[in-house]
């Protein structure tokens, strides 16, 4: 085998990595209205820029049969790309490998981008699809959390965390996103959860569904948990896309600068909307809309604790 011979079966391994679980998967995870890890990458980055990292890895366990599974990825495909011509680094669960479940290598692969994301000051995204700790690895997918929760603590405030939650995500798989920036989920298939209907059922007889125990609806309007969210994952990915225009690289930069729009600044507008009476309410959103520039701010928590306004103002 000559060099060129080498260099095409890696293309050719690389070619079935990208493949996850296999076509059969990748169709179960169409069927539930999810895209998959790579298709959600696609969307969210400009075009033809993300660069894979680690992308051969895979896990090292022997016990429980897990030397005979190969798990393209470890499950997790991590990298970094632009968002409208800006870096980012990136990772996105593989529900279609080990059911996105975090192991040794797989948190390994987190725990690396993140610093990357710290050391070039660039904000970090997580795709999350997982259903928490991979059993068969035991103590060493609890450790993995630990390495990365240690990140999330200590790279806060130096860079944008963001999390978006697309898919069943219980235990270890949200206490992360909990401790970052924002959280953004899906209607109907993103849920976030300590652990699942079934054991809340075998525990207390109380029977619930997922979607009332940890669904969108539940962490945007009750919880707080969540800032964000969304009827489709594309419309996720783009909420993802405008977020991080009204966002720092990091802690070391400002916010990106905007030109500011042409035209009369002066808006009388604002006096019909704030009443003489202290005591009679009025839309704040309202008023708002009259002192920023049109277009130029994004609600965040918009169905959480709706008696106090939290706006991103656009930088001019």
């Amino acid at each position: 085998m000559d060099m060129f011979d080498k260099i095409n079966e890696m293309y050719d391994r690389k070619r079935e990595i990208e493949l996850g679980g296999g076509d059969a998967r990748i169709e179960k995870q169409h069927e539930k209205g999810k895209l998959t890890a790579r298709e959600r990458i696609d969307l969210l980055l400009d075009e033809g820029t993300f660069v894979e990292i680690n992308p051969f890895i895979t896990h090292r366990t022997t016990d429980f049969g897990m030397d005979k599974q190969v798990g393209p990825g470890d499950g997790v495909v991590t990298g970094f790309g632009k968002v409208n011509g800006r870096n980012v680094y990136l990772f996105a669960q593989d529900f279609t490998v080990f059911g996105g479940a975090l192991g040794e290598m797989h948190a390994m692969k987190i725990a690396a981008v993140m610093d990357l994301a710290a050391k070039n000051g660039t904000p970090f995204i997580g795709i999350n699809d997982s259903g928490g700790a991979r059993i068969q690895e035991g103590v060493l997918s609890l450790d993995g959390y630990g390495h990365i929760f240690y990140r999330n603590a200590i790279y806060s405030g130096v860079i944008p965390q963001i999390s978006v939650i697309m898919g069943p995500c219980a235990g270890g798989a949200v206490y992360s996103p909990a401790i970052t920036d924002f959280i953004l989920m899906v209607d109907k298939t993103s849920q976030m959860f300590i652990t699942g209907p079934k054991v809340i059922e075998t525990v207390t007889g109380e029977k619930i569904s997922s979607e009332d125990l940890g669904g969108s609806k539940v962490h945007n309007t009750i919880s707080g948990n969540a800032h964000f969210r969304a009827p489709s994952e594309e419309d996720s990915i783009e909420q993802i896309r405008k977020l991080l225009s009204y966002l720092p690289q990091s802690n070391k930069e400002k916010a990106p600068k905007y030109p500011k729009p042409e035209g009369d600044d002066y808006r009388p507008d604002i006096i019909d909307y704030v009443p003489i009476e202290p005591t009679k309410p009025y839309d704040v959103r309202k008023v708002v809309e009259q002192v920023v520039d049109e277009g130029s701010f994004m609600e965040v928590h918009s169905e959480f604790a709706k008696k106090v306004l939290h706006v991103l103002l656009v930088n001019q």
